[in-house]
Parts: C-alpha cells; structure tokens; sequence
C-alpha cells in the first residue's frame, strides 16, 4: 500500500506532528502510515482523509 499523506501534507504545511495532533495518534503512527508500513483502522484511515481533505481512496493506494 502507497499513501499520499506526505504530498497532502506538504500541500496543507503540516507536520507529521501537526497531522498526529490532529486526528488524536502519535508521530510515529503517520509516520508509519506515509512509509506503508502500517494499515489504519477504517475509523484512522477517515479521519486522515477528512484532516486532509481528501477521501479515503485519493489518500490510500493499495497495489496488486
């Protein structure tokens, strides 16, 4: 899975910090989450999207 949670935060000038604040998770977590290498819930995945104005399918790419 690919995300485009770096490219729309850069958009909106936020940190990863800022973002995690934002939808209640840590850091870490987005950075994870931008890196691929962890799966939200379907509740972290609407939340992201709605901080970034975006939907779910825009914000996530999953591969074949």
């Amino acid at each position: 899975m690919r995300t485009r949670i770096k490219e729309l935060r850069a958009r909106y000038d936020l940190t990863q910090e800022d973002l995690a604040k934002i939808v209640g998770v840590r850091r870490e977590t987005i950075l994870f989450l931008e890196k691929g290498d962890y799966n939200p819930s379907l509740k972290l995945a609407h939340d992201v999207a709605k901080a970034l104005k975006t939907t779910i399918d825009e914000l996530f790419i999953f591969d074949d």
